[in-house]
């Protein structure tokens, strides 16, 4: 029997949402919370990495880029996350400051998405962080020049490694000038939730003055 053309197979691939619904009066009124209570039920599942999210940004001419980053803090403000503020992100944050976060939670059936602005955390916010972070990960934040082409090839990166390795032998490493964090406020929230039939559960909070209207959204 022939083997099914790549693009056949593509096309036919596909589940069944079933593990549960998503009703107007199991939400918690702000969104903060019920965000939080499905990052713990995400936590608790096993799923690798559950505070990895896709960060969409667009530049000056509303060309879209999107990278996987991770969430580090969430509270009243909105989603906290770190990086370098040179890099092609930090560069259309400037330029724009709207964006949008994903967190697809596919094994639960689940995704969250964020529409909402984004401004710099405080520098002793940042600087904090900055001292929680493996060793290496804090020499590796002062090596890279982010979204910067590398002309000499991997070995340049490796030796700055080093050389920095060298000069910082204990924990006291520097934190880059263009090194810091972001929090996103959000403006909409959207928790998904799969359904069968593909008759999904779209539940939105969308901010109007001082207070969150909760929206069912048509699938």
């Amino acid at each position: 029997m022939a083997t099914p053309a790549p693009e056949l197979r593509l096309a036919q691939l596909r589940r069944e949402y079933t593990q549960a619904g998503l009703k107007e009066q199991d939400l918690a009124p702000d969104p903060i919370l019920q965000f939080q209570r499905w990052f713990e039920d995400a936590l608790n599942s096993g799923i690798i990495e559950p505070n990895a999210m896709v960060l969409a940004t667009a530049d000056s001419k509303g060309r879209p880029s999107s990278r996987m980053v991770l969430l580090k803090q969430v509270d009243a403000r909105g989603f906290v996350f770190f990086t370098n503020y040179a890099s092609r992100k930090g560069r259309e944050l400037t330029t724009n400051p709207h964006a949008s976060l994903t967190f697809p939670w596919h094994a639960l059936e689940r995704q969250v998405c964020v529409i909402g602005t984004v401004t710099k955390v405080p520098r002793d916010e940042s600087e904090e962080y900055f001292k929680l972070r493996p060793r290496g990960s804090r020499l590796g934040a002062n090596v890279s020049r982010q979204s910067e082409v590398v002309l000499s090839g991997r070995e340049t990166l490796e030796r700055r490694l080093a050389e920095l390795d060298h000069q910082h032998p204990g924990e006291n490493i520097p934190m880059p000038a263009e090194w810091g964090g972001y929090v996103l406020a959000p403006e909409e929230i959207e928790f998904w939730q799969g359904r069968p039939n593909r008759l999904h559960d779209r539940l939105r909070y969308r901010r109007d003055a001082e207070r969150w209207v909760i929206e069912r959204l048509s699938p």
